[in-house]
């Protein structure tokens, strides 16, 4: 199986619990040095850019290559880009679709061909709860997740018939580095008319007492792990803090008393 995202947080530690568990994994990420040491483990590191057309390509050859098949792709490599819409370069957020949304669609257009001719598959999509609720300043980061959700939803149906299943997993709020490369970005952007705005944001952030309290990435490995392998999986895995209370409140309670809870948490 072919992994994403894995030098760090839940893809790492996924693709490390997959292969103690007896699978053929290969781990792909833009930052090979941090996976220096999966190999003792049993892992295949390979680098990869998922907005690389060319470093997808060959990484799904690699791996059909070495191993004759590839029967799980997990889409797991993905960044929050955070700011306002009023600001945020249309490069920049042209950028996040290309690694949140399209970097999936070309690895998973190279996988189902293979997975059809052997007559089974599964694609594990790393969505977020973030793909069904909504946060201030994270407009074009839902905006991928949003559309990750209807797009995997869609593919569901029609590789069905091919024995091809697809799934979601949807975290919550996760103990990696996520969400500093987040606050990072929204440090660029908090000088200006949206600064009042920004700041309380910031310091949530910044309060260890609040961050601490995320759910470690080694649960959701456990996740990824029963995605990738149960029988009959799921169509959608959420695991994390905070993510059945946020999903509860919309739907039941509607947008209003949702905005109204994110506006106490974030005052």
């Amino acid at each position: 199986m072919l992994i994403t995202g894995a030098s760090s947080g839940m893809g790492r530690e996924a693709a490390i619990l997959l292969a103690r568990e007896g699978h053929r994994v290969y781990a792909a990420a833009r930052r090979m040095d941090r996976m220096a040491d999966l190999a003792g483990r049993g892992v295949t590191a390979v680098e990869l850019d998922v907005a690389s057309s060319d470093d997808n390509e060959r990484v799904v050859n690699q791996v059909v290559e070495g191993e004759g098949r590839i029967d799980v792709l997990i889409n797991n490599a993905g960044f929050g880009l955070y700011g306002p819409v009023e600001e945020v370069p249309l490069g920049d957020a042209r950028y996040q679709f290309e690694v949140n949304l399209f970097g999936v669609a070309h690895l998973t257009q190279l996988v189902l061909p293979h997975m059809r001719a052997q007559g089974s598959g599964r694609i594990v999509n790393v969505s977020s709860v973030g793909g069904k609720v909504f946060s201030p300043f994270g407009s074009w980061y839902h905006a991928t997740k949003h559309a990750l959700e209807g797009w995997s939803d869609c593919l569901r149906l029609e590789t069905a018939p091919f024995n091809i299943q697809v799934v979601l997993v949807e975290p919550g709020l996760i103990r990696t580095d996520f969400g500093d490369v987040a606050a990072d970005q929204l440090r660029k952007y908090s000088h200006g008319a949206y600064r009042a705005s920004i700041a309380p944001l910031l310091r949530m952030r910044d309060n260890p007492r609040v961050m601490d309290r995320g759910t470690k990435a080694e649960v959701l490995a456990e996740v990824f792990l029963e995605a990738a392998t149960a029988d009959k999986p799921r169509r959608r895995y959420v695991k994390g803090m905070l993510g059945r209370p946020a999903l509860f409140i919309r739907k039941w309670l509607g947008d209003g008393i949702y905005e109204f809870t994110l506006r106490l948490a974030i005052r």
